[in-house]
């Protein structure tokens, strides 16, 4: 392997780990699941860092990491609303958003024969609420009671970001599409 691939290795790690966090989950370890999860986040940076300082991007790379967040992402959502930690219809709210994106990349895709993805700020700030609020109940649930407050407040922003971010795809990229399809008409 040559070094220009160990960005993708590390994101393959990442992608692995997913396996022992949503085991560590489903058995209630909950320091274990947060050391793991920091791994994972350290990993995140790392393979990032590396691709930004050397230029080491790869077309393999630009999808997998994107792809490994995702997979932590939802099997850390699946895996804690099976454990009652987070309802289901959060985690049903958080895969129809992800789901809409996907398919609006693909149909803009269609339409347009080109995408560059864009993540909007709102998208992100989502995705950090996202990982806040799983860490949050995963600390409550085996290592510190957190307010109930706290908690509820969390579930709430990431009810109105993860709203937010998915309406705000919706009409930043049907806007691009329709002005694509005007200048083409």
């Amino acid at each position: 392997m040559n070094l220009r691939q160990l960005p993708n290795a590390i994101t393959l790690m990442r992608i692995a780990l997913t396996g022992p966090i949503i085991w560590a989950l489903a058995t209630h370890q909950y320091v274990l699941v947060l050391w793991l999860l920091l791994i994972a986040g350290l990993s995140d940076g790392l393979d990032g860092w590396l691709v930004r300082r050397y230029g080491w991007y790869t077309k393999l790379g630009g999808y997998l990491d994107p792809l490994a967040d995702k997979i932590l992402m939802m099997g850390t959502y699946f895996t804690v609303a099976w454990t009652g930690l987070l309802p289901w219809w959060l985690v049903g709210l958080v895969v129809a958003r992800d789901a809409v994106i996907v398919l609006g990349a693909m149909a803009f895709r269609a339409v347009t024969r080109s995408l560059e993805m864009q993540p909007l700020f709102i998208s992100k700030a989502n995705t950090f609420f996202q990982i806040v609020l799983v860490l949050s109940v995963i600390v409550n649930a085996g290592v510190l009671a957190l307010p109930a407050w706290y908690l509820d407040g969390m579930l709430m922003l990431v009810l109105f970001t993860t709203i937010s971010s998915g309406l705000a795809y919706v009409f930043t990229w049907g806007r691009k599409a329709y002005l694509h399809w005007r200048s083409t008409a």
